[in-house]
């Protein structure tokens, strides 16, 4: 065991870092009982903890830290981004390939979205990608009924509020009309939930097809609806430096 394994760490962080759960969600099912700490319910997330320590979540037992690793995912259009969909809906989890070991999502797109989402066993990773300070971009391909105009393009860079909710720059370029609809190129860094979707409709279109072409570095490129990707260490270190390796 090295020096590092040694050190003590708060345990949310630990089962983050063990593929889990996010750093979030450590927390929550820890005051909801379910994690226990060498035999005992855990009452608390301020708890250090080390590899010496034996650590279960819903009576199973949570393995030594493992090694980042990240995929490229092409979500379909119909699948939730979501571990367990109250509705019954299919999940994108569930249509992943069975050797597939568990991962949680960077970011989640919608029923009715498609493109590119990343997964990772590293739910501090998942964080820390899904920050808007740490300024990775998010680009779009969307494809919506309706006027697209300068003025709306400007609206859109200047920031818009819609029901009480601020959202930041987006830049809009238009691609292409196709009767009466228009593909439009969006670039944003915030991504909240159903952004695209309601700041355009604030604008008078009406989205019928929205693909995530990027996220940060990672490129949805040519890979077919719902193939999956592992990315190498070596982009991982170049992307993210040795923080997550």
């Amino acid at each position: 065991m090295s020096l590092d394994d040694q050190k003590p760490e708060r345990i949310a962080k630990r089962l983050a870092r063990a593929g889990v759960c996010s750093r979030r969600d450590a927390e929550r099912l820890i005051l909801e009982g379910r994690v226990t700490l060498n035999g005992e319910i855990l009452a608390s997330p301020a708890q250090n903890v080390t590899d010496a320590d034996r650590i279960e979540v819903d009576g199973n037992e949570v393995g030594a830290k493992e090694p980042t690793r990240l995929w490229r995912y092409h979500k379909p259009k119909g699948l939730v981004t979501t571990h367990k969909d109250e509705h019954g809906r299919t999940t994108i989890f569930e249509s992943l390939p069975e050797d597939m070991p568990r991962v949680i999502s960077v970011g989640r797109l919608d029923l009715n979205s498609e493109g590119l989402i990343l997964l990772t066993n590293n739910g501090a990773l998942t964080r820390h990608l899904e920050l808007p300070a740490t300024g990775w971009t998010r680009k779009y391909r969307v494809r919506a009924f309706g006027e697209m105009n300068d003025a709306k393009i400007a609206r859109l860079r200047n920031g818009v509020t819609v029901d009480g909710v601020q959202y930041g720059k987006i830049l809009a370029t238009v691609e292409r009309e196709q009767g009466d609809n228009v593909w439009i190129e969006m670039v944003l860094t915030e991504g909240k939930n159903r952004e695209i979707r309601r700041v355009l409709e604030f604008l008078g279109l009406t989205v019928n097809r929205l693909i995530r072409t990027s996220y940060g570095p990672f490129t949805l490129g040519n890979m077919p609806e719902g193939a999956v990707e592992e990315v190498s260490k070596k982009t991982i270190q170049e992307t993210l430096g040795g923080k997550f390796l």
